[in-house]
């Protein structure tokens, strides 16, 4: 037998790799030819509609399977501007040419003319729910048949859903974190700040209605001091600190009967009610010398609270107006307060800014806050539909 050179073998072994790499190149050359090929497609955008409209089997592709846009005759689709942004950032548009210039715009030149209303922000907070998992349209018609009132960006559909189902998670507003907010556009849904950076905080919006069981019964006729800035009550009966939570005792933690000091607007509470034996009209007066315009505000806050069973206690602490205990059986036995309330007039108008802060605070310290909108600021017997009550949260999607 002759024996092989080693140079032979190493000759042949590399032989034998070249035809199998051929033929696994010829396998695939062949493979590749026998699958269908899918069509690049290009949208065209009409300024004066606002739509790019896309033919071929965009409905099919973007629309069916995708949720984007809505339909239009055939297969053909209209896209909202940011809709056909983020296809064309995701590569799965080639371009779209401008039908009044004939310019044909890739995503960067596209994003570079922003086109709509907000155009930046809006695109921030598209991409970032579709990275989330989530279908979203303009909550107008006839991207959503039945599209949530006031002023709302888009139609949020729960993860698996889409435009067709008749279903929505979220109504999402979009603004900047420069951008002000009037207290009389609140609505319940999601609030999406864009901040500087291009980070994105989701606020949780809903209209809340605070409610209580802490019943207490009043004595009448306390003797109270009326002072600069408070008011003291003299032998008041025991219960009215250690079951109601009203004011603070004088001598702390050791006494037998408190003697109670009590902030200005528990003491113009407890005046309109012949609790003590303090003129309402004098205490309230002094509440606005001490105040100004936000003691009437207040008050009708916190009379509100208590009509509710509710215990409302100083928020300085926490920076705001009120903090409040639902249930208060005993002041031995106090839980933690659940509710932070900050006192608005309607017309205010908020900065996000200071929404992130109250709101940060407020989960920080496992409270949920509240705005409380007072429609009038002239002292009298609140109503409840002169206060409209927002709670504010942060939210991740």
């Amino acid at each position: 037998m002759t024996e092989r050179s080693p140079d032979t073998s190493r000759l042949q072994a590399t032989t034998e790799i070249g035809r199998t790499a051929h033929a696994a190149s010829i396998h695939t050359h062949l493979t590749h030819h026998r699958q269908p090929l899918r069509m690049s497609l290009e949208g065209r955008f009409d300024a004066e509609t606002g739509v790019v409209r896309v033919g071929n089997d965009a409905r099919q592709r973007y629309h069916d399977s995708r949720g984007y846009g809505y339909p239009l005759e055939g297969n053909e689709i209209a896209l909202a501007p940011v809709e056909a942004a983020h296809l064309l950032y995701r590569g799965d548009l080639d371009a779209v040419v401008d039908d009044a210039t004939g310019d044909r715009l890739d995503f960067q030149a596209f994003a570079n003319r922003e086109p709509g209303t907000d155009f930046g922000v809006r695109f921030l907070v598209y991409a970032d729910l579709r990275e989330r998992g989530f279908y979203l349209s303009p909550a107008a018609e006839p991207w959503v048949d039945d599209p949530p009132g006031g002023a709302v960006d888009f139609a949020v559909f729960p993860r698996g859903k889409g435009p067709g189902d008749g279903e929505i998670a979220y109504a999402l507003r979009i603004i900047g974190e420069r951008t002000d907010v009037p207290a009389s556009s609140l609505a319940e849904g999601v609030l999406a700040v864009v901040d500087e950076e291009s980070e994105i905080t989701y606020f949780e919006v809903t209209e809340s209605e605070p409610t209580g069981s802490t019943a207490t019964t009043l004595p009448s006729g306390v003797d109270a001091t009326l002072l600069a800035d408070r008011v003291v009550l003299w032998e008041p009966p025991i219960d009215l600190y250690e079951d109601a939570f009203y004011g603070q005792p004088l001598e702390g933690r050791e006494y037998e009967r408190p003697t109670l000091q009590c902030s200005l607007l528990e003491a113009a509470y407890l005046a309109r009610r012949d609790v003590i034996d303090l003129e309402f009209g004098a205490v309230r007066e002094r509440g606005r010398e001490v105040e100004g315009e936000r003691f009437d505000r207040r008050l009708r806050v916190y009379t509100e609270l208590r009509e509710r069973e509710i215990v409302p206690k100083t928020g300085y602490k926490f920076g705001a107006d009120f903090r409040t205990y639902a249930e208060v059986e005993s002041v031995a036995e106090l839980g933690h307060s659940e509710l932070l309330v900050r006192v608005h007039p309607a017309g205010a108008v908020f900065e996000p800014r200071d929404l992130a802060l109250d709101v940060r605070l407020a989960h920080g310290v496992r409270k949920t806050m509240v705005f409380a909108l007072v429609e009038r600021d002239d002292g009298a017997t609140p109503a409840e539909s002169d206060i409209e009550w927002w709670s504010i949260e942060r939210l991740t999607p």
